[in-house]
């Protein structure tokens, strides 16, 4: 058998290595949402027979099944596709000022549920467990005959420290140093992992969603807490020593700006804000999509004031991300991309004059492609990890 040194490495016999191997065949497959055994081997340089084997044992863990793939169109005997079985799931969660959304997610991405729990206020840590934990016990009950849950992820719109889940910042939540992975895997039983939700949304993104195969980007994410971000620098997801990276929130905008909860002024979530659209179209408890649709639909010169207004600033924190990161792709999700959707003619306009002629000239600026779906996908990254990195601690072989 041959070690494989990442996704795309080659390597050396070596019979030590069958878990590594299976690591890397199942990311393949997962990240792929279906592969045909063929392009497993060119992808690991993994010779068939050791493909074969591989594929067999994740068949029978019940992480991999496997398809005939459409021979009409192909010459000579087509490779069988390997393709994510729907055994092993994920629980999603993310807290919101205005609601708790839990989701069950399955390998390669796949929403399969999702729900949306409102909140009379702002939850506390301990009203937001217990929402979570209610959903989740009523999502176990209809999924864990079939299923397996593998564990939780959860997106928190705040600094989360990446070693042990603790939210050590979630102003709009007003949750300080939280041991919130902690609390939900003691309701729930279940292992838990927390991070900031925009950090969640940039791997989602890069996966499955408007990043992929793509080395140098940004993530924006708007949500009804404020605006995060999440780097991705040379293939690798830019987090920082304790995980706060991509606070773009918190760039200055406007000199002459009001007070953050931050204790700055000016800041980009001071001027780009949800609540403002939402006041404007006269809406209360809506999702992502549901703003999205109306805004879109909107006549309103006011509404249409508004949206320039915020795009104005937006493309002022772009531009400085533009000059000090220099991406290829700058993607949109949450309410920025529906405020894109509406004028997106006037945001490339400026971010094609404003940054500097060099770095601009690589960058485009596109939305999210997995929606309100895009943070439950990210989370469930989270509590796929441990699988994905170690496929035969799951089920049983023989």
């Amino acid at each position: 058998m041959t070690v494989v040194d990442s996704v795309d490495g080659r390597g050396n016999s070596n019979d030590r290595v069958r878990r590594h191997n299976l690591s890397v065949v199942l990311r393949l497959v997962h990240r792929s949402r279906g592969i045909p055994r063929s392009a497993l081997t060119r992808q690991t340089g993994l010779n068939r027979s050791t493909i074969a084997a591989l594929v067999g044992e994740l068949v029978e863990r019940g992480l991999i099944v496997e398809a005939e793939p459409d021979a009409s169109n192909q010459v000579g005997r087509p490779s069988p596709i390997a393709l994510p079985a729907p055994r092993a799931v994920a629980i999603a969660i993310n807290p919101e000022i205005d609601a708790v959304t839990v989701a069950v997610v399955g390998l390669g991405g796949t929403v399969l549920t999702r729900v949306r729990r409102p909140t009379p206020t702002v939850p506390s840590v301990a009203e937001a467990v217990s929402v979570a934990a209610d959903a989740v016990a009523e999502l176990r009950a209809e999924f864990e005959k079939s299923h397996t849950i593998v564990g939780i992820g959860v997106a928190v719109p705040g600094l989360v420290r990446a070693r042990d889940g603790v939210v050590r910042l979630a102003p709009h939540l007003g949750w300080i140093d939280e041991p919130v992975a902690g609390a939900l895997e003691a309701a729930t039983g279940y292992p838990v992992r927390a991070a900031n939700d925009a950090n969640a949304g940039t791997v989602a993104e890069s996966i499955f969603g408007a990043g992929r195969g793509v080395a140098d980007l940004i993530y924006l994410n708007g949500g009804a807490s404020g605006i995060g971000g999440g780097i991705i620098s040379a293939g690798r997801v830019i987090v920082g020593v304790e995980g706060y990276a991509g606070e773009f929130g918190h760039t200055l905008v406007n000199t002459s700006g009001t007070a953050c909860h931050c204790g700055a002024s000016g800041c980009l979530e001071t001027e780009v804000r949800r609540d403002r659209l939402l006041n404007l179209l006269a809406l209360t408890d809506v999702d992502s999509d549901e703003l999205e649709a109306t805004l879109v639909a909107a006549r309103s010169p006011e509404v249409r004031r508004e949206v320039e207004r915020q795009l104005d600033f937006l493309a002022v924190a772009l531009r400085n991300a533009i000059n000090t990161l220099n991406p290829s792709k700058i993607i949109l999700g949450g309410f920025l991309s529906s405020l894109y959707a509406v004028a997106p003619q006037y945001l490339d306009a400026m971010v094609a004059t404003q940054p500097l002629l060099a770095p601009r000239e690589a960058v485009s600026v596109v939305r999210s492609e997995l929606g309100a779906n895009r943070l439950m996908i990210g989370a469930a990254e989270l509590a796929f990890e441990g699988v994905l990195d170690d496929p035969a601690s799951f089920g049983q072989v023989g």
